[in-house]
Formats: C-alpha cells, structure tokens, sequence
C-alpha cells in the first residue's frame, strides 16, 4: 500500500511578536489611498477578530468630514458578497473609530493630537503601541514627520507601548532625495520605528518565495547560473494613469513600479538563505544581494533598458512634449558567483493587454534540446499561485510531445480559509512590530542606486521613447533578450 503523503502542517521559524493593543492614527482618512484599502483591511480585521481587543483608530483629515459621511461614502466591504456589509461587524469597526480634524502645519493640532492620545490611552487603563499611518502626498511627508518629533509623538508611552512610523513609496525622488529623506527622518526616528510599506513584498505569492525556494530540495539546489538560463520579472496593467497626471508627469514607470516593487522581488527571487529566518538576517541577504546588481553603464542602455509611452498620454497630461515613460523595461545582471552571467528582465506598463504581475525563472535546456525548456512561474496577481511547464507524452501509440502545466493555485488549496489582503497584513505586522515584510532605508537607496544612472539619462530627452498602442503587449523589447 502507498504510504501516505505527509500533509502536516509545519511552522517557519519566522520572528514574530505578541500582538498588543494599537491606536492607529491615518493621516489622510479621506484619501484614495485609505479608501480603497486601509478601510477595507480594517473592516476585514474586525470581521475576523484579529486586531488586539482595545485598539482604536484615529482618522485625521484637514476636511471637515464626519466618520458618519466617511463610512457613507466608502466601500469597505469589497471582499464581501455584493459588496454588502455586516452590520455588525460595520458597527464594531465604527465603534473603534474617531475622526480629527488638524492642520498638518500648525504646530498646536499636534499638541492637541498628543494629549488625545494620551486620553484614549487613559481610558483603556494602560500604554498602547501607536501606529502613524501617513497616507499622504510625498510633499507634506516631511513636515509631518518634524512636528510628530518636535511634540514628542516619536516616542513611547513612558510605561510601555512603541510608537511606529509607516509611509508608502516614493522614498524619495532619486538617490539624494532618498538619501535626504532618511536622514531626515532619522532625527525623530530610530530605523527600527519606521515601516516602509511595500505591498507587494505582503502578498502572499511575494511571502511564499522565500518558502519555496529554501523548503524544496530539489529547487534549491538548481537555484544558480549553471542551471537557470534567464529570470524574468512583468508588472502589466490594463488601466492607463487614470488621471493621475501630476503624480505620474513626477515618477514614471521606472520609478512607480521598478525602483520600489519589482527590484524587492528581484531580491526575494535571487538572494543567498539567510542565516536565520528573522526579520533582520532576512533584510541582510536582500541588502546583499542589491548591492551585487549591477548597474547600467550609459554607453550600454540601448542594449539594457527600453522605454515607451502609450498613444494619448501627452493629451491626457496635456504636455505636448512629454517623454516620461507608462512603460519601461531593463536587463540587469548580478554580479555574485552564483548568478554570474544570468539576465534578470524586469518590465512594467500602462495600458497593455492584460493584468498580471508574474516572476518566471527559465531553466537551462539539457543535451542541447533547446526545444524543451522548463519555466517555473510565481503568479503574483491577479491569481496568486505557482506553476511549471513540464514536457509530457501524449497518450497513444506515436511519441509526441506536449507542454503541461503543474500548478499550485491560493483559491483552490486554501479556500477554505482564504488568506489576508496585503494591507491587512501590512497592518498586523506592524502593530507586531515585525519589520520583515517592509523595506529597509539601506535597501531603498540600494534600489536607487541600480536604476539612476537609467532615469538620469531618461530625465534629460525623448531619444529611444517608443510610442505604443492602449491595450498592446507594449514597444519591442527582443533586444534585451
């Protein structure tokens, strides 16, 4: 009789901490950002019981919106059939909720937010972690940052409790501006206090590579340039900027997607095993494996990056003479032993065909039979899941042979249980305090280090800026590889 697979279910030593009670204080409650996310990760938090009892979130606008006219205009419930909520768990999320109205500027409001905190923290009988969310545009990032620390809100409650800074990408504009950010922040903050939010790193596909790769033998041990022919990393979109004229004229797809996202998962792909599966020997390797990347000479950028610009854009920004790119791809190679020679293609686009974010690594061919290649794939989104081609025989008496696809799909393995949104993970680490899944400031400036010398060029005219039809596969890249 055939033994039975073994099913068990086996934890990963991964650093982890108890989850204690948080007060959570949005800055930009109202935003688009907050909206579509941050709302329905709480709502699917409370839903599932798991923030810490006592936790309370702090909206703060510059409005006059009410937590009445919020929850009326968001739609907080969009894994839920119909988008319907639960009354009762709608009522429990707005029982944890209060709204502040403050001027990011004016130095009272802080003061005053201060001593709220410190009266909600009284009325719970004890310090809570405070969590500061700033979901905001990158120009008041700063000035934020410098009150919080001028009033004493970077620091804990003197009786236990820590105080936690989260932001979302850009960290900066290029290497200075980002070098300049850090050390900004570092005047209020300590690294260990700021969480640098990259969503992409939280999904669950993105979590599962590390697993993959150092839990299966028989991967780990084909995980190099001798068996590997070339990785390739895609972010495609079918939605163009969406209006978002001003933010995309300032960043671009180099920046938007491939300095922050894709490049993390460049390193979760191709780092060394770290020593110990903490938070810290985890962004050690990563940092390590950024630092061996390559960067792209200027006398080589024809035959390493490409660059193109959807069919309309110039209309939409209403800027004739735009060159920022809605598409961008490059060729990096990794200067370390074990990928030494092994191109990594990294490519991202606006309005193309379709709407995947995917890693395939390619495997060398054997025997010389180029024909019969194997590609393993990491689906990222919109179906998170993992799947490698095999070649198979064909049933009957002739030997032919077809591709098959061995798959590993979230949806139909864990159904049962489903598993959390990015922000909801994103919000329980770091009421944890469990830094793993956000990026370091070293890793954010390793990150600008590889792709400046690209955008440099790039900033400075159109020359090599293809123009590409909506709904394409996007500007000819078959040079890169």
């Amino acid at each position: 009789m055939a033994e039975q697979a073994d099913t068990s279910i086996q934890m990963m030593d991964w650093q982890s901490e108890e989850l204690k009670p948080a007060i959570i204080i949005i800055f930009g409650i109202t935003g688009d950002l907050s909206r579509r996310k941050l709302l329905p990760a709480l709502y699917e938090l409370v839903k599932n019981d798991l923030l810490p009892p006592g936790t309370r979130v702090v909206g703060v606008t510059r409005g006059d919106t009410t937590l009445e006219q919020l929850m009326s205009q968001v739609e907080v419930c969009i894994h839920e059939k119909d988008n319907v909520c639960d009354p009762k768990y709608l009522k429990k999320l707005e029982s944890i909720m209060s709204m502040r109205k403050m001027d990011l500027v004016g130095m009272d409001h802080y003061r005053q937010l201060g001593e709220y905190l410190d009266e909600l923290e009284e009325q719970a009988g004890m310090c809570l972690n405070r969590l500061f969310y700033l979901s905001i545009p990158p120009g008041v990032l700063m000035t934020i940052v410098n009150r919080l620390g001028l009033h004493g809100l970077n620091k804990a409650c003197k009786h236990g409790g820590a105080t936690r800074l989260l932001f979302e990408k850009p960290f900066g504009y290029d290497l200075e501006s980002g070098k300049e950010l850090i050390e900004e922040t570092a005047k209020y903050f300590k690294e260990s206090q700021i969480f640098r939010i990259d969503h992409y790193v939280a999904k669950e596909t993105v979590q599962n590579i590390l697993t993959f790769r150092f839990r299966n033998p028989i991967f780990e041990d084909i995980w190099d340039a001798k068996h590997v022919d070339k990785i390739e990393i895609t972010a495609s979109e079918k939605i163009d900027i969406e209006g978002r004229s001003v933010f995309y004229e300032q960043t671009g797809a180099m920046r938007d997607l491939i300095q922050s996202h894709l490049l993390q998962l460049l390193a979760s792909v191709t780092m060394e095993k770290p020593a110990e599966f903490t938070s810290s020997a985890i962004h050690a390797s990563k940092l390590q494996l950024l630092d061996n990347v390559a960067t792209i000479r200027a006398d080589k950028l024809s035959e390493c990056a490409v660059r193109g610009q959807y069919e309309g854009y110039r209309e939409e920004v209403n800027k004739s003479d735009s060159f920022v790119e809605t598409f961008a791809a490059i060729k990096l190679f990794i200067e370390n032993p074990r990928w030494v020679g092994v191109p990594v293609i990294i490519k991202t686009g606006k309005a193309l065909a379709k709407k995947t974010t995917n890693v395939a690594v390619h495997f060398r061919a054997v025997a010389r039979d180029h024909n019969h290649l194997n590609t393993l794939k990491f689906h990222i989104q919109p179906n998170e899941g993992i799947s490698i081609d095999l070649w198979v025989k064909r049933p009957g008496f002739e030997r032919k042979l077809q591709q098959a696809k061995m798959e590993f799909s979230y949806q139909q393995t864990f159904d049962e249980h489903g598993h959390p949104d990015a922000y909801e993970r994103v919000l329980v680490d770091a009421i944890k305090g469990d830094r793993t899944l956000f990026a370091t400031g070293d890793e954010v400036l390793a990150a600008w280090r590889i792709i400046e010398p690209v955008i440099d060029v790039w900033s400075r005219d159109d020359q090599g800026l293809k123009t590409y039809a909506k709904g394409s596969t996007g500007p000819d890249i078959s040079r890169l590889e």
